[in-house]
C-alpha cells in the first residue's frame, strides 16, 4: 500500500447492513485523506467499525434510491473529484498507484475494472469481469436520479479506465442473495409503476434468467456458485415483475 496521501479525490461510499465487507474495503482506502460513508439505517457494526477509521467522515442519514442518495452523499465530499465506491468493493493497489500518477481531466470522466466474487471465489462466467465508470467530477456530471440501475451521465464526457483490479465482494452468504433480491425487486417494482407486467412475464422472464445465466453464459463452469447466482438471478427476474403486477393492481 503507498504511504502517500490522496488529497485530492474523495471516496464515496453508501452503506446499509456492511458489516462482512466494510473493514476490508475501508483498509483499502487508508491512503484517501477524505473517505465519505453515507450510512443508511445499519443495524450491524458497520457505523462503528467505520468509526475506528480517522479519515472517514460518517453520515448516517435516510436511502432513496441508488441514484439520488449517492448524489446526496456526494454532497458530503471535500473535493470535487469523486471516487464512488459500493462499500463491498476493494481497491488492488495497482489500482491505487494508477489512480495516483492520472492527470484528471475534467472532460472526462473514469471507469473501472471490477473482477467479480462469491465468498472468495472469483466468478468468471457468470458475472465475468466488468468496467464501469465510477471516478467523475461532480461539478460537471453526476448520478442519474434512477433509484437501481443508476449510473454516472457521460455526455459530452470522455471515459478512460483506470488500469488495476477492483475487487467486488457483493455475497457472502446465501442470505445476502436472498435479502438483496427482495430489496432490489422492491425498488425496481416501485420505479416503473404503471408499466405493463403478469404473471406470465414474471415467469417468462425468470426463466430466460436463469437460462442465460447458467447455459448461454456458462454459468455452470463456476460449479455451485454459478447454481446459485443463476438461481438468484432467476428468482430477482421472478419477484421484480410480479412485485410490479401487484403494485398495478393496487394502483388501478
Amino acid at each position: 500500500m503507498t504511504n502517500h496521501k490522496i488529497t485530492h479525490i474523495s471516496c464515496v461510499l453508501i452503506a446499509k447492513d456492511a458489516e462482512s465487507t466494510i473493514k476490508k474495503v475501508l483498509d483499502s482506502l487508508r491512503s484517501f485523506e477524505d473517505v465519505v460513508l453515507y450510512s443508511n439505517n445499519s443495524t450491524d457494526n458497520t457505523d462503528k467499525i467505520a468509526s475506528a477509521y480517522p479519515n472517514v467522515n460518517l453520515i448516517q442519514e435516510d436511502f432513496f434510491g441508488f441514484g439520488p442518495t449517492k448524489n446526496k452523499a456526494a454532497g458530503y465530499a471535500k473535493n470535487s473529484w469523486i471516487l464512488s465506491l459500493d462499500a463491498d468493493e476493494v481497491l488492488s493497489d495497482i489500482f491505487i498507484s494508477n489512480l495516483e500518477n492520472i492527470t484528471l481531466d475534467n472532460k472526462n470522466v473514469y471507469s473501472i475494472l471490477r473482477a467479480n466474487y462469491y465468498k472468495d471465489t472469483q466468478i468468471k462466467h457468470c458475472w465475468g469481469n466488468d468496467v464501469i465508470t465510477r471516478l467523475y467530477n461532480k461539478d460537471t456530471t453526476s448520478f442519474t436520479n434512477l433509484k437501481v440501475h443508476e449510473y454516472i451521465k457521460t455526455d459530452n464526457l470522455h471515459v478512460r479506465q483506470i488500469e488495476g483490479i477492483v475487487k467486488h465482494y457483493p455475497y457472502a452468504t446465501i442470505t445476502d442473495f436472498i435479502i438483496k433480491l427482495d430489496r432490489y425487486s422492491t425498488i425496481f417494482a416501485e420505479d416503473n409503476i404503471g408499466k405493463n407486467s403478469s404473471p406470465l412475464k414474471a415467469i417468462l422472464n425468470a426463466q430466460f434468467s436463469f437460462f442465460k445465466t447458467y447455459i448461454l453464459k456458462r454459468g455452470f463452469l463456476d460449479g455451485y456458485s454459478g447454481l446459485v447466482i443463476a438461481f438468484s438471478h432467476m428468482a430477482t427476474n421472478f419477484y421484480k415483475y410480479i412485485k410490479l403486477y401487484e403494485l398495478n393492481k393496487e394502483n388501478n
